[in-house]
């Protein structure tokens, strides 16, 4: 049992569980590509650029052109959560928790995939026949971002340069920005953002931005602190010039095919009584998730400076 739970216990009556803030399930999950899986490690596999060739005369030869194949491969982990509600509790809170036990495992187990594919955003791919090749994250798909004079918090020249690295590589389909709420704040500082005269969104009115720039923002406190240590102030280009110094975010943009989440089984909870307990109610989940970078040109770390 929770040794927390008795500070649910009440001297009045009291209908209600207040869950207090938190981040209530993934925000991540329904813009990457989902795949099932069904053993440890699985590949998915993956076709590259083919070009033609100019036919060089009547009856010519039909050309061989080998159509290039990579794959990455995901490893599933194993998840689990667990907690016990004794019936002299129920009694003492006069409600039954069991239903919000349930409702938090929910939305910690939406946190975890989150973390899956935040971590698969900018971490190591793993790729070749067997998975053994360890592909790093490179420093051409990192930009940090910078007002050409100095390094700084997200802003919109910054935007405007993950946007043309993204294009420059034809990436395709919806884009999304993944950061925290000191780049939206960031963002709300900049003129182009909160004006009508340049956005259709009005983020002065929302307290939000939601979609600048062909991104998509999705806004998780969960994005960690970046481990690159040099860039260039003028031009935003890592691993050289000056260290970056104090904390900074590694934000991420990412187009919808670029990241993977593969799924063992989804979250699934059960419920039932454990005699070795007491008979106290047991509230049980479980899954197994994997999560890889699809491909490198699809995913862009923003790394932004918070302090």
């Amino acid at each position: 049992m929770s040794t927390q739970i008795t500070e649910a216990f009440v001297q009045q009556y009291s209908a209600n569980v207040m869950m207090l803030s938190q981040q209530q399930g993934s925000r991540l999950e329904p813009k990457v590509r989902q795949e099932s899986q069904k053993s440890k490690a699985q590949f998915f596999d993956r076709i590259g650029t083919v070009s033609a060739v100019r036919r060089t005369g009547r009856h010519a030869a039909t050309p061989q052109l080998d159509t290039p194949h990579s794959r990455r491969m995901v490893t599933l982990e194993d998840y689990e959560w667990a907690d016990l509600v004794d019936d002299q509790d129920k009694i003492r809170m006069l409600i039954d928790p069991t239903s919000q036990y349930a409702i938090a495992a929910a939305w910690a187990f939406g946190r975890s995939k989150d973390d899956v594919i935040i971590a698969a955003s900018v971490g190591s791919a793993y790729s070749g026949e067997a998975g053994a090749t360890t592909v790093a994250h490179p420093d051409a798909q990192k930009f940090a971002a910078t007002t050409g004079a100095a390094f700084s918090n997200l802003n919109v020249y910054t935007l405007r340069k993950v946007k043309a690295m993204m294009d420059a590589d034809e990436v395709i389909g919806k884009r999304y920005f993944v950061c925290t709420s000191s780049q939206i704040d960031a963002m709300l500082g900049e003129t182009q953002v909160t004006s009508a005269d340049y956005n259709s969104v009005k983020a002065l009115v929302q307290g939000e931005v939601n979609s600048f720039m062909g991104f998509e923002f999705i806004r998780t406190e969960r994005v960690g602190l970046t481990t690159s240590t040099t860039a260039t102030v003028a031009t935003g280009v890592v691993g050289a010039g000056v260290s970056l110094t104090g904390t900074n975010r590694a934000c991420f943009a990412f187009a919808e095919q670029g990241l993977l989440l593969s799924k063992g089984e989804d979250f699934v909870t059960k419920m039932s009584e454990r005699d070795d307990k007491g008979y106290a109610m047991q509230v049980y989940a479980r899954m197994s998730i994997g999560g890889t970078r699809m491909e490198e040109e699809q995913v862009v770390e923003v790394i932004c400076k918070e302090a």
